[in-house]
């Protein structure tokens, strides 16, 4: 199962809510592409990346120019943050 944390929602609905002021069909196509590329990682939770200094793994979404900050158990899925690439994530 996917839980999205509280601000991985919040980075959702600020992502969403940016585009659909220039490109109503881009925020939902952008969204789509996010939940998309994160229901992949149930089939495969180690498709992120590692990076020293951050909790969790890292899956680069070069579609839509976002990173997606998540970590996981033996069965669940749990997304941390939603970002645009040029944005930092905040250090453990």
């Amino acid at each position: 199962m996917i839980y999205w944390e509280e601000e991985a929602l919040n980075d959702r609905e600020k992502i969403f809510e940016f585009l659909y002021e220039f490109n109503p069909a881009a925020a939902e196509r952008t969204d789509e592409i996010i939940e998309a590329k994160v229901e992949n990682l149930l089939a495969q939770p180690l498709m992120g990346v590692r990076r020293s200094g951050l909790r969790g793994r890292l899956l680069i979404i070069p579609e839509v120019s976002m990173v997606v900050s998540y970590r996981f158990d033996d069965v669940d899925i749990y997304v941390m943050r939603v970002l645009h690439q040029k944005q930092k994530f905040p250090t453990q």
